[in-house]
């Protein structure tokens, strides 16, 4: 029933989409969905956790985006995921780097780009895969890096003029995208991750802030909408945070990004709906949808 199924994932950089969908996104290959990944940047402002690697960045020969290219193949391939593509083709944006930074202004950032421009390369995207689920940040994109914030700008203004037949209809047949997820963190969960951490011996990277409600990409359970179940493919999720070697190093059941923040790997993924109808609840008690395809035909 999920042959004619198809998600779409709009992200910054690689690697954002094996953090926050990995398990989703190889659920769903499992399941045969169609997976389609639009990747907005290289990742060029990365920062190197490998130190043989570490001439590869901005600073030095700045060839990391081209590198990075493929470190996500190598994460798509564990995923299974086989649609991915740059919006505007590859090394079309480059990564603006923090917010605040010089990388925001250098000629390609994307933080600079033209929103019609980069909106309309979406809107192609869209419309040639046609998905019903569309899946991006929230308006902060996540914690605020210009790069997320430019993303979702992007995602939710091609969702609209996707579905507009008089625009651009050189860009092909419109399409109206059915649900729109955020990627979210319920502050639960990052609790629990803090507990887990602490069990182990570990300092929690949030216990500097002293209050989980001031953890940046956590938002509040009761805001959350979904929870996709991917612990079967837990080790496929695996498999793609370490193909992204040079800015995720996996320890256990705790992996470390380039800023060290450190977060549980969960098979469990959880999303909020923006557009569409909420579908049936799943058979957990909280009341969240456990499919993102919920209350769809099909």
């Amino acid at each position: 029933m999920t042959a004619d199924r198809r998600l779409l994932l709009v992200h910054a950089h690689p690697d954002d989409e094996t953090i926050n969908n990995g398990a989703t996104m190889a659920r769903y290959v499992a399941e045969g969905v169609q997976v389609t990944l639009l990747t907005c940047t290289l990742g060029e402002e990365g920062e190197v956790l490998v130190p043989e690697l570490e001439l590869l960045g901005p600073e030095h020969a700045d060839q990391l985006g081209g590198y990075r290219i493929a470190e996500l193949r190598a994460a798509m391939e564990a995923l299974g995921v086989t649609d991915w593509r740059f919006l505007g083709g590859p090394g079309r944006y480059r990564d603006s780097g923090m917010m605040g930074t010089p990388a925001n202004d250098k000629p390609r950032a994307f933080w600079r780009a033209d929103l019609d421009e980069a909106v309309a390369h979406a809107v192609a995207v869209v419309r040639e895969r046609r998905p019903q689920v569309l899946v991006t940040y929230d308006e902060q994109g996540g914690y605020g890096h210009p790069d997320h914030i430019q993303a979702h700008r992007v995602a939710m203004a091609a969702v609209e003029r996707a579905a507009d037949p008089a625009y651009r209809p050189d860009l092909g047949e419109a399409w109206d995208v059915a649900k729109v997820y955020w990627c979210c963190m319920p502050r639960s969960v990052v609790r629990e991750g803090v507990e887990a951490m602490a069990a182990l011996g570990e300092e929690s990277p949030f216990d500097s802030l002293g209050d989980i409600d001031q953890v940046p990409f956590a938002v509040p359970d009761e805001v959350v909408t979904a929870a996709v179940d991917g612990r079967a493919h837990a080790g496929r999720k695996d498999a793609a945070m370490r193909a992204h070697a040079t800015q995720i190093t996996v320890d256990g059941p705790f992996f470390a990004l380039s800023n060290n923040l450190g977060q549980e790997v969960l098979g469990v993924e959880h999303y909020r709906l923006v557009r569409g109808e909420r579908g049936p609840a799943g058979r957990g008690s909280n009341g969240w949808e456990d499919d993102l395809f919920a209350g769809l035909p099909g």
